[in-house]
């Protein structure tokens, strides 16, 4: 048994490995992300995760990992902004009130498929100009949905949450552990 993750993100990467687990394979799955038309933030969600699963190839007892993570404002999605400028537009929506970010995760192993899905209440600060600029150039906003990763830079702006701080970051380490025990992975044994 292999154990995939289907994701690029580093931040997954090193989630996982606080549960000592190091993946075989990496293989980011290639799918269209586009939001269908007055889809709503956890369905999209959970439809990503899925969708992700099924897309990345393996033998039929390998476990394959895929995770969504998505912010939002109402029914709003806030996906990975593709310029600074839409980086700033999300961040002064969100600068100031409570969201929500979702991270559906799901687990294959051949035709058998696991998910779960965590939904968290963050709060952003109001941000000045400063601190608006001084983030965007980090360019830490980049890859990240919202246009912002908790822990990194724009940690200092998020006073409050309510829910898995690890599912805010992309994976929601409580569900991942309860899952791959459920698929029969050796989570907390020795797998020499």
């Amino acid at each position: 048994m292999a154990f995939i993750l289907g994701s690029g993100s580093p931040r997954r990467l090193d989630l996982l490995a606080q549960l000592s687990v190091t993946p075989d394979a990496i293989h980011p799955p290639d799918i269209d992300e586009t939001p269908q038309k007055g889809e709503l933030p956890r369905p999209y969600c959970v439809r990503m995760a899925l969708e992700k699963v099924r897309a990345v190839p393996s033998d039929a007892d390998d476990l394959v990992l895929c995770a969504d993570t998505t912010v939002a404002m109402g029914r709003r999605i806030l996906g990975k902004p593709a310029d600074a400028g839409e980086a700033a537009q999300f961040l002064l929506a969100l600068a100031g009130r409570r969201h929500r970010v979702v991270t559906a995760i799901a687990l294959r192993r051949g035709d058998r498929v696991w998910q779960r899905d965590v939904t968290s209440q963050v709060r952003m600060k109001r941000l000045s100009d400063l601190e608006l600029n001084a983030y965007l150039a980090t360019g830490d906003w980049q890859g990240k949905a919202g246009g912002y990763g908790i822990q990194g830079p724009a940690g200092a702006f998020i006073p409050w949450i309510s829910g898995s701080f690890s599912a805010i970051v992309g994976l929601p380490l409580a569900e991942t552990a309860t899952l791959l025990q459920a698929a029969g992975y050796p989570l907390y044994q020795d797998r020499t």
